[in-house]
């Protein structure tokens, strides 16, 4: 994807602050090749020119990120090697700091809470900022998904390379999807969550695969020994992944599924997104493989709402539901180990809705079994917005997922 989202300063010089990833700002900070300061300012005066426009903000906390900024400074100058020194990032909703601490101990520096669905909607792949409606930096007239919509906005614009999100259904990989970045979902239970259901789970919306990877490193509690830029997915790792995989060893295998077994797709994503696959397989990154039996899982819906549905517990139907998709899947990573889909089965609709179109149909799926999914870019729509793959790994397997998403970044990026 070689295409620019509108944002200020689209034609900035890769030497700016705001165009560097995560991993490159640590580096830089912690080598004293940049201050935090100086880094969180320019993000600061970003956001301030693009989101009258955007509106992927709820609240934005100038002083405090100053301040901050200059504590790690002070860290860094005192000779700490923070992995991620001084990395501007926007955190979900006004609650989003409190599940941030990791990010924030390790030198992230927290600019704002990110604009999630507001009042006076049943459906969350939509947002409300401070300035209105959030809007999709690819096409204004359409939503950028949600609920993790401002974090999508915020990073695909580049007024941060981080942001962070949680998933419910669908609420990072989607709006990941629309906007054209990454959105990582972590396995259910890998990280502590407060939904009473355990459906919903913490995960991440980036530029580059490797910040995260650096993400994950942070969160899992494997980053105290790495430093910026070391580990699975960074950008020299995700180069280095790529030529071993296609080169010197077998590639993982990995099945396409257009529609998991029981949705209807829009024609026009299931070609970009199997397009892509397709390109991954011919590069070495993957290989793609016919299951035996082909994958058909039970349309999720009525196992998700019940289970979100207050007092409703789990009824025989969700009981049902989950065995037997729990059972496919476990029979399908018993003989591969990924599974590739379109992330969402339509384009990005209007700021008037969804319609009828579940736009979780192929996402929640993984909610129920707890599987690790990412959405990488895939291409563009003849709508001219962004198209996600999803890429789904057995239980535990979130490394595999960011080792095949840095190849694939090689392969179909810059993104």
């Amino acid at each position: 994807m070689t295409r620019t989202p509108d944002h200020p300063d689209a034609d900035a010089s890769p030497a700016t602050p705001t165009s560097l990833s995560a991993e490159e700002i640590a580096s830089a900070v912690c080598s004293r090749a940049l201050r935090a300061v100086d880094v969180v300012a320019a993000a600061l005066d970003r956001i301030e020119r693009a989101d009258p426009v955007l509106s992927a903000f709820i609240e934005v906390w100038a002083d405090d990120a100053l301040r901050r900024a200059g504590e790690v400074d002070a860290r860094v100058e005192a000779g700490e090697r923070l992995p991620l020194a001084g990395v501007p990032i926007g955190v979900k909703g006004r609650r989003g700091l409190g599940t941030a601490g990791p990010l924030l101990e390790a030198g992230c520096v927290a600019v704002g809470a990110t604009s999630v669905p507001g009042p006076g909607t049943v459906w969350q792949t939509w947002g409300l900022g401070r300035h209105g409606p959030t809007v999709n930096p690819w096409r204004h007239d359409r939503t950028p998904g949600g609920s993790s919509a401002g974090s999508a906005v915020a990073v695909a614009a580049g007024l941060v390379p981080l942001a962070t999100g949680n998933d419910g259904a669908g609420s990072v990989r989607i709006p990941a999807a629309w906007c054209g970045v990454v959105g990582l979902k972590v396995g259910n239970g890998r990280l502590p969550s407060s939904d009473r259901t355990g459906l919903m789970v913490p995960g991440v919306l980036t530029r580059r695969v490797g910040d995260a990877a650096a993400y994950w490193r942070v969160m899992s509690g494997n980053a105290t020994t790495a430093g910026p830029g070391a580990g699975v997915g960074s950008r020299a790792g995700a180069e280095a992944g790529a030529g071993f995989m296609s080169a010197t060893a077998d590639p993982p295998t990995a099945v396409w599924s257009p529609d998991l077994g029981f949705d209807s797709p829009d024609p026009d994503v299931v070609a970009v997104a199997h397009t892509a696959a397709l390109r991954l397989a011919e590069a070495g990154a993957l290989r793609l493989t016919r299951p035996r039996t082909p994958l058909r899982l039970h349309d999720p819906a009525p196992a998700w709402l019940a289970l979100r549905t207050p007092g409703a517990g789990s009824t025989p139907e969700v009981h049902r539901i989950r065995a037997a998709n729990d059972s496919r899947l476990a029979a399908l990573f018993a003989g591969t180990r990924l599974l590739l889909t379109p992330t969402a089965p339509t384009a990005p609709h209007g700021h008037e809705g969804p319609g009828e179109r579940y736009s979780t149909a192929l996402t929640w799926a993984f909610n129920l079994s707890g599987h690790p999914a990412i959405s990488i870019p895939a291409g563009f729509g003849p709508d001219g917005c962004p198209v996600g793959l999803q890429l789904v790994a057995a239980h535990g397997e979130e490394a595999l997922l960011l080792e095949v998403a840095g190849a694939a970044e090689g392969h179909l990026g810059p993104w």
